[in-house]
């Protein structure tokens, strides 16, 4: 396994993104909803890179809405191996999303995937668990994710066995994911 280039990984939400301006961020992803205006929190922050991504949290059409997209995880892959390349002593790297649960951690997983093709995914999955307790990773993304990396189905089995396992401790996900429209990741947490 080769080193990862990054010392530091924060996943949050827009809401949080106050409490990481004096953390040193050197690089930031942002997935925002189309028309979301840009985060008036990065005026305060260091210099830093920042790449913006935007598309609704969905795995199915919904009209009016934009569904992420192959092209969508390949330019976070792109963004990832960018930063692997990058020569610096340390990298501080801040995803964040709406709510800082679903598309960041989706993204903050394949990024994970990528840097260490080696590492286990249950185990790349568990670290994203770690670095933000709440998460539920966009299933859409990740499968779409899986194939780019070669990952051959286990990267989505295992964001499907951390939604089974939100699913035991938060119960009320059921219902409100159902709501939002992401119910096929519910039965599939559900039926294994």
């Amino acid at each position: 396994m080769k080193p990862e280039p990054i010392s530091l990984h924060t996943v949050c939400g827009l809401e949080e993104l106050g409490h990481h301006s004096t953390r040193g961020v050197t690089h930031v992803l942002s997935i925002l909803d189309p028309g979301w205006p840009e985060p008036d929190a990065f005026g305060s922050y260091d210099a830093h890179r920042r790449t913006t991504l935007r598309f609704h949290d969905i795995i199915d059409p919904i009209p009016g809405q934009i569904l992420p997209e192959p092209e969508d995880v390949a330019a976070i892959l792109t963004f990832g191996r960018d930063l692997s390349g990058e020569r610096r002593d340390k990298i501080h790297l801040l995803i964040h999303c709406h709510a800082g649960i679903s598309r960041s951690t989706a993204a903050m997983t394949m990024l994970l995937a990528q840097a260490h093709p080696d590492l286990d995914e249950a185990v790349v999955v568990a670290r994203v668990h770690d670095l933000r307790e709440k998460a539920w990773p966009n299933a859409r993304m990740i499968a779409f994710a899986d194939e780019a990396l070669g990952r051959k189905g286990r990267l989505s089995e295992a964001v499907r066995r951390l939604h089974a396992l939100q699913l035991r401790v938060r119960p009320h996900l059921d219902g409100l994911m159902r709501e939002l429209g992401r119910g096929r990741e519910v039965d599939a947490a559900l039926a294994g």
